[in-house]
């Protein structure tokens, strides 16, 4: 059998930092801003006005506000001014897409989620996830938001790392067996 041909990769990784900012439409800005900043606790600390859409000079008056977590990164939304919300993936369950939010233990996650339910926000959880607990609830805009802890020590974490290629190598081959047996 010849040797597998290998694709070069560019001299060095992307230099990624970590998350500048996560950017999803909402259907109203104020709405936004009382659920993020007055609930979650996130400060409003930008605001972009303008016609025209930089990237792609097209016409489109928008509102992009930004609040800002604790580790320097943001949260972003998209007021397109027609009250209106982006819809669910017609193809993808309701729980699948999300974004997780980091806070420092489980009393704060516990803490939240009183807040949340005194606000009359549904949630879901507390969930052991075995090294994380999580809660989970939907924003104004429909879009899906855990806010997670880390249980377990970073040790445990690290030895996670080191079996992870083998753990998606394994779930490749068994996605290939389920595609076999529906086929048949």
């Amino acid at each position: 059998m010849p040797p597998a041909e290998t694709v070069p990769l560019a001299p060095s990784p992307v230099p990624v930092r970590g998350l500048h900012h996560f950017a999803w439409r909402c259907r109203d800005s104020e709405e936004t801003r009382r659920f993020y900043e007055d609930l979650l606790g996130l400060p409003l600390v930008h605001v972009i006005k303008s016609d025209h859409v930089p990237s792609t000079g097209e016409y489109c008056p928008y509102v992009h506000i930004f609040f800002q977590m604790r580790d320097g990164s943001y949260i972003a939304f998209f007021d397109l001014g027609d009250d209106t919300a982006a819809l669910p993936s017609p193809n993808t369950p309701a729980w699948v897409n999300h974004i997780a939010l980091r806070v420092d233990s489980v009393a704060d996650l516990r803490a939240a989620k009183a807040r949340l339910e005194s606000a009359d926000v549904e949630v879901l959880g507390v969930t052991d996830h075995h090294i994380i607990e999580s809660i989970y609830f939907f924003d104004p805009n429909g879009i899906r938001v855990e806010l997670t802890t880390p249980t377990v020590p970073l040790a445990e974490m690290e030895a996670h790392a080191r079996r992870a290629h083998a753990e998606l190598d394994a779930w490749t081959l068994r996605k290939a067996e389920l595609r076999g047996k529906a086929a048949a």
